[in-house]
């Protein structure tokens, strides 16, 4: 079947734009002390958040196959994104730039020039093979890869479409998990020239709303009861962003009872009922069978007990919690057969593995699911990498590292000189075992999507290892400060108070100097002088 882009992707007239000149930003930088270049396999989810990574905490599941990469290699405690949203931070880590300077600040009417310098692209000019496999998600199709194929939009989870370079577009049967990464091996095997360095692209669907595990996995942690978040029923005092947000589990327009929770009445309708139905539509008979299997007993009963109030809201939040980490179980599984293929075919000792999430994810906590803010629980996100041989550092790294990092390391490995222009620092030096003295301080954040799904306040922020100072804009001015310290779960918003005014000072001089180093356009007139007083109005 021929692929119609319309209704997948937007309208381009750079698709097949001519590819720019990186050879010359293609200067050779010091190689990695190995015989041969590194091969790299970099596989991101979407919404796995660290709570439910059992290298990073162990309250909620198990998960061997991504402990075994934290195992063999680093674990990086104190992983952040540039903008906590699906297609901005992919296009952060694939150009090594925040959001304003590689064009998609947010999903609802940006469309990604892929015509623009990413690594993969530098990559190719290097001699690497590059594939892509998976979740795209930027409204344009993917450049710089000599092989690739992406799902539509969010893509399915269930017999999914699959859009492929030469146009066309494909239902594969089966779980979407299984598929991205059948297709992933099957390159590495059949596909890919085996006497070249190669960078492999996986982008996994999971764990993204609304959370549809697979049929083999549906009867998964139904015996468990989660421990609520010690602030579930947070009332927002002092923040008033935080309380204006749609992402509330209690509230039945934010998470909606049959697309989010699969309580299905034909009877009911919802927000998102039609979408819910379309999904489940895609099942084949068996599947549907198992699924509605399933679910059923668990419906009935939940419209005969009629639950109300905070009842009905920790019913809604056991409920999300047991699909969510049934697609981490699936997620984790597909990660062991990548890893087993490569220890099966002897690639481990020449390929770095990387694995990480294009944000973090609420599990309950400020009683939210979703993401967005630049609260801890979405701004981090998980990131660990098994090293190959040549590489002696394991355990953890505790320097500050962020998504646009990750486009200059990719290329120090391939021996790549970082372009002028790329914003993000390699994490090589780290990866070494190295802790350059002047290794950055202070992160720089700024999400835009605003109104849209969840309508999160554009705002934007700075945050060191210890205090985090955010600006909400637009139409809202306010100012949140907090001690992360004291307050790690950011309740207490003690911008204003009497005996802040130094620490307010000094992140006010960190925040003007972070949007001038990266050259945002959006930037607040602030109340402090040159020398780094504080002006009074």
């Amino acid at each position: 079947m021929k692929n119609n882009l319309r209704g997948f992707l937007l309208p381009l007239t750079a698709i097949v734009a001519a590819a720019p000149q990186t050879q010359a930003a293609n200067k050779k930088a010091s190689q990695p002390q190995t015989q041969k270049p590194l091969n790299i396999v970099y596989i991101m989810t979407d919404d796995h958040t660290a709570q439910a990574m059992s290298c990073y905490d162990k309250r909620y599941t198990v998960t061997p196959n991504l402990d075994r990469i934290a195992q063999n290699g680093l674990r990086f405690t104190n992983s952040f994104v540039a903008n906590s949203l699906s297609g901005p931070s992919r296009a952060c880590m694939l150009t090594g730039k925040h959001s304003h300077k590689n064009g998609f600040t947010e999903n609802t009417t940006c469309v990604f020039d892929a015509s623009q310098p990413t690594f993969p692209r530098y990559l190719q000019d290097a001699g690497y093979q590059t594939a892509l496999f998976g979740k795209w998600h930027l409204e344009s199709l993917p450049q710089g890869f000599d092989k690739w194929e992406i799902v539509p939009g969010q893509g399915d989870y269930y017999n999914p479409r699959f859009i492929e370079m030469n146009g066309d577009t494909i239902v594969r049967p089966g779980y979407l998990t299984h598929l991205i990464t059948d297709r992933s091996i099957d390159w590495l095997e059949n596909e890919r020239d085996k006497q070249k360095p190669f960078c492999l692209l996986i982008h996994h669907k999971a764990i993204h709303r609304n959370w549809m595990a697979d049929t083999a996995d549906l009867e998964l942690f139904e015996d468990k009861t989660f421990p609520i978040p010690a602030n579930f029923y947070d009332d927002y005092s002092g923040r008033t962003a935080a309380k204006e947000q749609e992402m509330s589990i209690a509230s039945p327009h934010d998470m909606d009872i049959i697309y989010d929770l699969k309580m299905y009445n034909p009877n009911l309708d919802t927000r998102l009922k039609s979408t819910y139905e379309d999904f489940v539509g895609r099942m084949d008979p068996e599947q549907k069978a198992k699924w509605d299997a399933f679910y059923n007993p668990i419906i009935e009963k939940f419209y005969n007990d009629s639950l109300q109030g905070r009842e009905l809201a920790e019913w809604k939040f056991q409920r999300y919690m047991r699909d969510y980490l049934k697609v981490v179980k699936s997620l984790d599984d597909n990660v062991g057969r990548v890893l087993k293929y490569l220890e099966d075919n002897d690639m481990l000792k020449n390929t770095l593995v990387v694995y990480t999430s294009d944000q973090g994810f609420y599990m309950g906590e400020h009683g939210w699911f979703d993401k967005r803010f630049m609260y801890e629980e979405s701004f981090r996100t998980p990131l660990v990498m098994m090293l190959p041989e040549g590489f002696d550092r394991r355990g953890d790294v505790t320097e500050m590292v962020q998504n646009i990092d990750y486009a200059p390391t990719f290329l120090e490995i391939a021996g790549v000189a970082k372009p002028a222009d790329i914003q993000g620092e390699s994490l090589m030096p780290l990866i070494r075992g190295e802790h350059p003295e002047n290794w950055r301080n202070t992160l720089y954040y700024h999400f835009y999507e605003f109104p849209a799904e969840h309508m999160v306040k554009r705002h934007y922020g700075v945050r060191d290892d210890r205090y985090k100072l955010i600006h909400f804009y637009n139409d809202i001015d306010q100012w949140e400060l907090y001690n992360l310290e004291n307050d790690p779960t950011e309740m207490h918003n003690i911008f204003g108070q009497p005996g802040t005014e130094d620490i307010t000072r000094s992140m006010m001089v960190k925040l003007r100097d972070a949007q001038l180093q990266y050259d945002d356009p959006i930037r607040f007139t602030y109340p402090i002088s040159d020398s780094g007083e504080l002006v009074k109005k």
